[in-house]
């Protein structure tokens, strides 16, 4: 026997009654945004992390059906990018520098720790997998008028930029991860093991730059003393 037709069901031949369900939950939806959407997916992130973000979650945070979001976002990809540049948003960027470079500098990377700590799911997301947006391009602008004062090539200017933010990201994994060679107690275990292995004669070099070891400086101090040094090395200024 021939199949029974839609028509014969008195359904739509153009999909029969799944896809009118659809479409019904599309047009019984709220309006959205890919500002709510990110915003939504966000609070998902820092409440259980990047893994736990999905579009059913994401729809169910709203309010609305996984089928509605697609109209706005099409992967995950994409929802994730969205989340990235709408959390760098926060950084308020651009704003007036001071002209004092390093200061300027600082205060960035100051920004960038911030924002690592009050969404530490950035730091599972490898650099240019999102690509860039709106406020990733103000980052830039405002890492670039930081360092407008100095008379050194844009190209130079713009790794600057680039390392500034890869060292921030660095420092901040390591202070979300509780490594122990981060805490007082792994520095402490970390320098009776120096102590016992290095010899003038085994590691000459090593055992001389032990014989006076930096001071035990607080973390801010060393992200700044870190972020400073580096960008100046790589500049060619003091």
């Amino acid at each position: 026997m021939a199949g029974v037709g839609a028509g014969e069901r008195g359904e739509d031949a153009d999909g029969g009654g799944l896809a009118r369900a659809v479409r019904a939950e599309e047009r019984a939806a709220p309006e959205h945004s890919r500002e709510r959407i990110a915003a939504a997916a966000a609070a998902l992130a820092d409440a259980s992390g990047l893994p736990a973000v999905s579009m059913r979650k994401v729809a169910t945070a709203l309010g609305a059906g996984t089928a509605s979001l697609y109209r706005y976002v099409t992967t995950r990809d994409e929802l994730v990018a969205l989340m990235v540049d709408a959390v760098n948003g926060e950084l308020g960027y651009p704003r007036p520098t001071t002209g004092d470079w390093r200061a300027d500098v600082l205060a960035i990377g100051a920004d960038l720790r911030a924002l690592y700590r009050r969404h530490p799911w950035l730091l599972d997301i490898q650099p240019g997998a999102t690509g860039i947006g709106p406020n990733g391009v103000a980052y830039l602008e405002q890492g670039l008028a930081a360092l407008s004062p100095l008379d050194r090539p844009a190209g130079t200017k713009l790794e600057a930029v680039a390392m500034l933010s890869g060292a921030v990201s660095l420092f901040a994994r390591d202070e979300a991860s509780g490594a122990s060679g981060a805490t007082p107690d792994g520095r402490a275990a970390t320098a009776r093991y120096l102590a016992a292995v290095v010899t003038p004669e085994t590691y000459p070099h090593l055992a001389e730059a032990l014989s006076s070891p930096p001071r035990d400086a607080p973390a801010e101090d060393l992200f700044e003393r870190m972020l400073g040094n580096l960008l100046a090395g790589l500049l060619g200024v003091r």
